[in-house]
Parts: structure tokens; C-alpha cells; sequence
């Protein structure tokens, strides 16, 4: 009974459907001595959990091999270097918004849209722009007859 609950949790591991518990039962199972035969492929999966918990990192300082060693446990970052370390991030990436924008507006700021002193000169230069947008308009109105001649067209076609 035992061989057929670690086959239904092993076929639920490998869908990532099993919770904590079931995933701590299949540890348990594959670290213990009484592993089936046809599950012991699957126990090196289990035992890297073990085993990495247990891994150390040693050298020897300058190529010295018989003198000072020391052993160094590999741990994982704290959880509080964690947090600090993605506060810094957040501060780094919100003062560089903040200078791009301000840097941005100052330049916007400074550029100069062709202002005019004398009334007469901006007059005209107003006036030029008005004709250019009134050429650009009339266009688009001679275009509209095209349509008008296509509706009625269509109109006489389909009888409406």
C-alpha cells in the first residue's frame, strides 16, 4: 500500500500538484534505506536536498595545500540582505526617473519656439502658416467629392 501512495505522489510531483507535506513524504521515503527497486532511479532527485545542505567550499590561500585550509558553509543570502538589497534597487531606479524627467523638462524648458519681438513679422509668419494649413485642407475637401460621386454611384446601383 505504502509503494502505491509514493507512485500516486511521485506522478503527482512531476505535474507540480503536490503540497509541502507530500513533497517532504517523498524525501523522507527516498532518503530512508527501504527504497523499492523500481523507485531507486528516482532517489538522487530526492538526496540532492540532503546533500546540498551538507556541501562545504575549502581552499588553500595562495596554492598552500598542506598549510592553512579553511572551510567555508555555503549559505544562502539572508532573508534582511534580501530586502535591503531591493530597497537599494528601488531607491536606484526611482532617482534615475527622477533625474531623467527633470532632466528632460529642463531642456523642453530652454528650447526656444520661435517667438517674435514685432507684431508685424509674427502676423505674416501666422498668416503663412494658415495658408499652408488651408492648402492642406482644401485637398482633403476635393478628395471628399471622389466619395460624394462613389455614394451616389453606388446609390443609383443599388436602388436605394
Amino acid at each position: 500500500m505504502a509503494l502505491d501512495r509514493i507512485e500516486i505522489l511521485l506522478e503527482k510531483y512531476f505535474e507540480a500538484e503536490t503540497s509541502i507535506a507530500e513533497e517532504k513524504e517523498l524525501k523522507d521515503y527516498f532518503n530512508s534505506s527501504n527504497v523499492a527497486p523500481l523507485l531507486e532511479q528516482y532517489k538522487p532527485l530526492f538526496a540532492y536536498a540532503v546533500q546540498a545542505k551538507q556541501e562545504q567550499f575549502s581552499f588553500a590561500p595562495f596554492g598552500f595545500q598542506s598549510q592553512v585550509q579553511a572551510t567555508i558553509p555555503l549559505n544562502t543570502i539572508k532573508h534582511k540582505s534580501a530586502v535591503w538589497f531591493s530597497v537599494a534597487a528601488s531607491v536606484v531606479i526611482l532617482l534615475g526617473i527622477g533625474l531623467f524627467t527633470y532632466n528632460h523638462y529642463n531642456q523642453q524648458k530652454s528650447k526656444d519656439y520661435g517667438t517674435y519681438s514685432d507684431p508685424e513679422i509674427a502676423f505674416r509668419e501666422t498668416q503663412k502658416a494658415l495658408a499652408m494649413i488651408s492648402e492642406s485642407v482644401n485637398k482633403g475637401i476635393g478628395s471628399m467629392n471622389y466619395l460624394n460621386e462613389f455614394e451616389q454611384t453606388k446609390n443609383r446601383i443599388f436602388k436605394k
